[in-house]
């Protein structure tokens, strides 16, 4: 089988910087991967240039074995979407939920919207009555889930998820990843997950790469991370860095 998405000697180079040097990964259908690392060590970096935001100098990233060109096309977005860090950010103020969960499905020529959008919505857990609303009319974690049903509403295969509940409290961010595992499950999703928090990688993924100065350090199982069987040094300084993490233990 292949892998549902599959990274290979990636480079990106901003300016003459390398941003990614060489990276190699492999997420296999069904499956929740988690990539961790102190801030600028690429995580994000790699999930743009997965969605074609960010500009791969060398390497080849495929798609269930069909290699990517340099260009993403619709059927790209059919099979892949992203959710950003920022749930107010990444969503038009000026739009009501209505009209951001209908714009993806106008740009790809879907029909059923009426279907979709109910259906997206009720996967979240907001109901008809948030369809007209706009984002300033919602909370951080109301946002974060029109911010998910828009990425659902296309019935994608793959999820790019960065940093999907670091903008929000606490006991928010518990409700959202819980919503992020019941809606992975229940539609076979594959998940490729940036987070800063230890904690929240051995919660929702089965494996992880640890990631330094744009290089994959080393790949792990998240029960290995918990029983610290660790490999690298710059992997157990993690640990030692990551309080909330190691208060979870």
């Amino acid at each position: 089988m292949s892998a549902a998405l599959a990274v290979q000697g990636l480079d990106v180079v901003f300016d003459r910087f390398r941003a990614l040097k060489g990276v190699n990964l492999a997420v296999q259908p069904g499956e929740s991967f988690g990539l961790v690392g102190e801030s600028g060590s690429g995580k994000s970096t790699l999930l743009r240039a997965i969605a074609g935001l960010a500009p791969a100098a060398a390497g080849t990233i495929s798609i269930n074995g069909k290699q990517l060109g340099h260009r993403r096309d619709k059927a790209f977005y059919r099979q892949i979407q992203m959710v950003f860090q920022d749930p107010y950010g990444s969503l038009h103020p000026r739009q009501t939920v209505d009209r951001l969960l209908q714009e993806p499905l106008a740009i790809h020529g879907i029909g059923d919207g009426e279907r979709r959008i109910a259906q997206a919505l009720d996967e979240v857990g907001l109901g008809s009555g948030f369809r007209f609303r706009y984002p300033h009319q919602l909370s951080g974690g109301q946002r974060q889930r029109v911010a998910i049903a828009r990425a659902l509403i296309l019935e994608p295969s793959i999820l790019l998820l960065d940093e999907p509940t670091s903008a929000l409290d606490a006991s928010v961010q518990a409700e959202v990843l819980n919503l992020l595992e019941e809606v992975r499950n229940a539609r076979g999703l594959t998940f490729l997950m940036v987070s800063h928090d230890l904690a929240v990688i051995t919660h929702m993924c089965g494996r992880l790469m640890v990631m330094q100065d744009g290089e994959a350090v080393e790949q792990l199982a998240a029960a290995d991370l918990v029983s610290r069987k660790v490999a690298q040094d710059y992997t157990r300084r993690l640990l030692t860095a990551s309080d909330g993490f190691v208060r979870s233990l």
